[in-house]
């Protein structure tokens, strides 16, 4: 790995941590680069798909020429490992937020679980969480919900193309997505949570697949900051 490499195309896989912003890993990946290969200034580099702060898992950084590839990548399935809880919900369906609205679930049977889980295999209607970051007037969706204001996000389709590997173990529920680009899990959870008539928000969530790349050849170390880089570490 040079300086030529890095302006050529590279495709980079990091194993992003909990409560890191996807702009926040770019950021410091960006930063480290430059000062170890003494990149220009406009050097060029994006992801490929946004991940929550409250996710982990796989986020594709792309550097020069390569980032050209971004929208190809982004436009690939993803895959999720994934954990709701029911019988309970937040405002920003996942842990960002305090848990409101508990409700029994004591009659909540495992067949019906699976029954409902299955409902959402295929193309459904999903409305995005009001916590996100699509634009409404040149404005983040997420900074006008945090400032109390009013959002509204129009339904959207988006395609499931499967739920594996359920695991029950109540008020849990586990399982891995397979999905379209633009589909919300956090949006799927709450979903989830209606169409089971007690709520339920997501707890947990792990990328672990974009495309052909997998979690399995990311990189955590990269974003530590004693971490030199080698190259049979970049990807």
């Amino acid at each position: 790995m040079n300086t030529e490499d890095l302006l050529a195309g590279q495709v980079i896989l990091l194993d992003k941590p909990l409560d890191w912003t996807s702009f926040q890993a770019v950021n410091k990946l960006k930063y480290k680069l430059k000062n170890e290969f003494k990149l220009p200034k406009k050097f060029k580099i994006g992801h490929a798909g946004t991940l929550d702060p409250r996710a982990t898992g796989l986020l594709i950084v792309c550097t020069g020429k390569f980032t050209k590839k971004i929208q190809e990548i982004q436009d690939a399935p993803k895959e999720y490992l994934t954990e709701i809880k029911i019988g309970v919900q937040t405002e920003s369906y996942d842990t960002e937020k305090p848990e409101i609205l508990q409700q029994d679930y004591s009659h909540i049977s495992i067949d019906f679980i699976h029954e409902t889980l299955a409902k959402f295999v295929g193309e459904i209607q999903q409305k995005p969480p009001v916590f996100s970051a699509i634009k409404i007037d040149g404005q983040r969706a997420y900074d006008m919900a945090r400032k109390g204001q009013e959002v509204e996000l129009k339904l959207r389709p988006t395609t499931i193309h499967y739920l594996n590997g359920i695991e029950i173990d109540l008020p849990f529920v586990r399982f891995a997505v397979g999905c379209s680009k633009g589909t919300y899990i956090r949006s799927l959870a709450h979903d989830i949570g209606q169409e089971l008539g007690v709520g339920a928000y997501l707890t947990n969530l792990r990328r672990t697949k974009i495309g052909d790349y997998s979690v399995n050849d990311a990189s955590a170390e990269l974003l530590e900051n004693d971490f030199r880089f080698s190259d049979h570490q970049q990807h």
